[in-house]
């Protein structure tokens, strides 16, 4: 069973902050007004059932998708005032973690290649150095040197996942977005990926953007948690908050039906409704067991409840 690490680590200046981001595909609305910041060296976890939005959310704050209405702002820079050579460049501090650790690597490449090659986009370098670098990654992740000699088809998905790891982490970056890092994992290789990813931010000075559908891997890794519901954050807090006093219906509902948590009855009735057709009011209300007139027709604003923590809710004060 995955224990969160011990202390809190200690947050500093912003590094990211996303304010009123939206993105819609056509009809499709699938990220709606999402605002939160990350400090650097702090890890930020988003959580919420599939088809809400969060990977949308990670590929949004990269700029990998284009959002419809929104700021983000990374390192005290509006990313979406940067010309293309100039978000290339701030690329350099902001690296990705896919989920799938099988189609994220090219097949045709050695290990060598792949660390390599985002240091040869960045200009970071010379030959020499990008060696000696690939070689200090490989061991940092936990793979031998030889490994740099093979193909990504000869390694374990837990091995190729360290390999992605050690690819996300060649340009240096301040900021690596994770999503869902460990779900096509095994159980074990998961902790061994989680706390190897813990070690690395802490010696690294990382901040981390971790998307998962999983409250227990949240609950090991993060600083703050935002909870999303069809593309929009309904609460968002310490997780110390969150797991110990949750005050949205969703995230209760979520932490209830957890393995290890779970409780008789607890399960969400129902499913997300469509993206393309958006309920009037509060759009949880068709699952909601304590739904009243009000959220039929006036969607609930944020409020904050506690310290760093709000939430989206009519009862959340209640």
């Amino acid at each position: 069973m995955l224990a969160p690490p011990g202390g809190r680590r200690i947050v500093t200046a912003t590094l990211l902050e996303v304010a009123g981001l939206s993105k819609s595909f056509h009809l499709v609305h699938a990220v709606r007004d999402v605002s939160f910041a990350i400090g650097r060296g702090e890890t930020f976890g988003i959580v919420g059932e599939s088809g809400s939005g969060k990977s949308t959310t990670a590929r949004l704050v990269l700029r990998l998708v284009e959002p419809t209405t929104g700021l983000i702002r990374f390192r005290g820079q509006d990313l979406a005032t940067l010309s293309k050579g100039a978000l290339r460049r701030e690329r350099r501090h902001m690296q990705m973690i896919f989920q799938d650790p099988y189609g994220s690597l090219n097949g045709r490449m050695t290990i060598e290649q792949l660390i390599t090659e985002p240091m040869e986009v960045h200009d970071i370098g010379d030959a020499a150095e990008r060696r000696r670098r690939v070689g200090q990654l490989l061991g940092e992740v936990g793979l031998p040197e030889a490994a740099r000699h093979r193909f990504p088809h000869e390694f374990s998905g837990g091995q190729r996942q360290r390999i992605a790891i050690a690819r996300a982490l060649a340009t240096e970056p301040q900021l690596i977005v994770a999503d869902e890092p460990v779900s096509a994992l095994d159980v074990s290789v998961q902790a061994q990926v989680l706390n190897l990813l813990l070690d690395l931010q802490q010696r690294h000075g990382l901040a981390l953007l971790f998307i998962s559908h999983d409250l227990r891997v949240v609950e090991f890794l993060c600083d703050r948690i935002a909870v999303m519901y069809l593309g929009n954050i309904v609460e968002e807090g310490p997780k110390t908050t969150i797991y110990a006093a949750p005050r949205h219906p969703y995230t209760r509902a979520l932490l209830d039906s957890a393995p290890g948590r779970a409780r008789k009855g607890a399960a969400l009735k129902g499913d997300i409704p469509s993206a393309r057709n958006l309920p009037v009011g509060c759009v949880f209300r068709s699952r909601c067991p304590l739904a009243f007139d009000r959220c039929a027709h006036e969607a609930p604003k944020h409020r904050m409840v506690a310290p760093l923590h709000r939430v989206a809710c009519h009862l959340a004060e209640e």
